[in-house]
């Protein structure tokens, strides 16, 4: 995945997923943090590493899988990717 590396979407998406960690590990060094809280941060980690990970599948399938991107049914491929989403 050579190509990932220029991808600024994928790059801002782990800068955030970053953020996210740190401010749970700062909530879990506060005394008064709610376990609630806590929880709803992890939650939204959660949340954003399956969206990383639905985006780094889709530019794998379209940059490495699919050998011929015009032979491939565009309709077809984009339920195929939503199925993916749902279930991953």
């Amino acid at each position: 995945m050579s190509h990932l590396h220029q991808d600024k979407k994928v790059l801002n998406r782990v800068k955030r997923l970053k953020g996210q960690i740190q401010a749970v590990e700062e909530a879990l060094n506060q005394p008064d943090s709610s376990c609630i809280s806590v929880l709803q941060q992890v939650a939204a980690i959660k949340g954003a590493v399956n969206g990383l990970m639905n985006e780094l599948i889709e530019q794998h399938l379209t940059e490495h899988v699919i050998q011929d991107p015009h032979a491939v049914d565009k309709v077809e491929l984009q339920e195929f990717l939503k199925l993916l989403k749902r279930y991953c």
